[in-house]
């Protein structure tokens, strides 16, 4: 990937556990027991009727340096495994994801993080697998190949886009982006037209990943898909990109129905730089949301263009701390004089990192 995804910090929520007790977990390791067993047993538990002793066995075999032949045959033959287990199963962090709902993985998936592990010699096998008559084996088979990034998976991956199956398509789509082959960009463009929505969101992630310039104008037309979370790919992959092409087609879900799609667009602008997203950006800096107006203020802030500062100075008196931090900031960040009075008086903000942003900006300003 050539540009990094607009970051959403998640905080894990560990409710209910003391310090201590949490610091003795986080040291003890489910897999501590299963450490100095020979891959021999760990071949036989791969084949137990627990599915949380198959899954551990997966994730034994993934920590060793090296993993013998009859330990890659016992993880190919857990890749159609779909049974569903909790992530403490192999790790003692991570549990939950960013709801605060716990995280579940399978015996399957385990087995691909292994067989990309192994390195090259598992390449064969996960490449014939990507062949088999099980669905999952073949979307577990697509996810240890784009973990494993070689570029000799292209082809037949790049043929699966076709797959009879939804699921295996969007795994495809993702290995795809993640191994960063210029190759997979046009037959990527033709999967934006794919019927299934989840395929087609990982589509947009992998053009974004491939930042290549060939996928900005088909990527502009995709920006108004029926699926809001396809819309919102999109604007990521076309900020990530950073082609102003994309302008016209960013600006347009600026006034989108949902907010995450709003706010990834303001994002995307800004990433873009062009001086053409400026009005959109002012548009968006008046959004009913906190976290669209915040995400605009800093795409004004990325673009410094002097147009920008009127409405940065009206936000500044926003009722959300948020936004007036990231509207001082901007403020700063383009660096024009007008914006003294403003920042001056946000030296008194009741937000101690308001008063600090603006106190930053001040020092900008009166440097240029």
């Amino acid at each position: 990937m050539k540009r990094g995804a607009i970051s959403l910090t998640w905080v894990l929520l560990l409710a209910g556990m003391p310090g201590q007790a949490l610091a003795q977990s986080s040291a003890t390791s489910p897999l501590a027991a299963w450490h100095g067993l020979d891959v021999e047993v760990l071949v036989e538990r791969a084949r137990a009727t627990d599915p949380e002793t198959r899954t551990r066995a997966a994730c034994a075999l993934r920590e060793r340096r090296t993993v013998p032949p009859a330990g890659i045959a016992a993880l190919v033959a857990l890749l159609p495994d779909d049974t569903t287990v909790p992530v403490t199963v192999c790790q003692t962090e991570g549990d939950l994801d960013r709801y605060g709902i716990p995280r579940t993985t399978s015996p399957g998936r385990e087995a691909a993080h292994a067989l990309a592990e192994a390195g090259a010699v598992a390449f064969d096998p996960l490449a014939l697998a990507l062949e088999h008559t099980s669905p999952v084996a073949r979307r577990n088979a697509a996810l240890g190949l784009g973990m494993l990034d070689d570029a000799r998976a292209v082809p037949p991956l790049i043929a699966h886009l076709a797959d009879q199956d939804g699921p295996v398509r969007a795994q495809v789509a993702w290995a795809l982006g993640a191994i960063d082959d210029a190759r997979a960009v046009p037959p990527l463009i033709a999967s934006l037209a794919d019927r299934d929505g989840a395929v087609r969101e990982k589509v947009a992630w992998s053009l974004g990943a491939l930042d290549d310039a060939r996928a900005v104008e088909p990527l502009s037309r995709a920006i108004s898909d029926v699926e809001p979370r396809v819309r919102q790919q999109v604007a990521w992959a076309l900020g990530a990109i950073g082609d102003a092409r994309a302008v016209a087609a960013l600006a347009s879900v600026i006034g989108d129905a949902q907010p995450e799609v709003r706010k990834q667009a303001a994002w995307a602008l800004g990433a873009v730089g062009d001086p053409g997203g400026v009005d959109a950006l002012s548009r968006a800096l008046e959004d009913t949301q906190p976290d669209v107006r915040k995400q605009a203020a800093w795409g004004q802030g990325a673009i410094g263009d002097a147009r920008a500062v009127p409405a940065l100075l009206r936000v500044l008196q926003d009722p959300q701390p948020a936004v007036r931090r990231q509207a001082a900031w901007a403020l700063g960040a383009i660096g024009d004089r007008r914006a003294t009075p403003a920042l001056t008086t946000a030296l008194h903000d009741e937000d101690r990192q308001v008063r600090k942003h603006a106190a930053w900006a001040l020092g900008q300003v009166g440097g240029r």
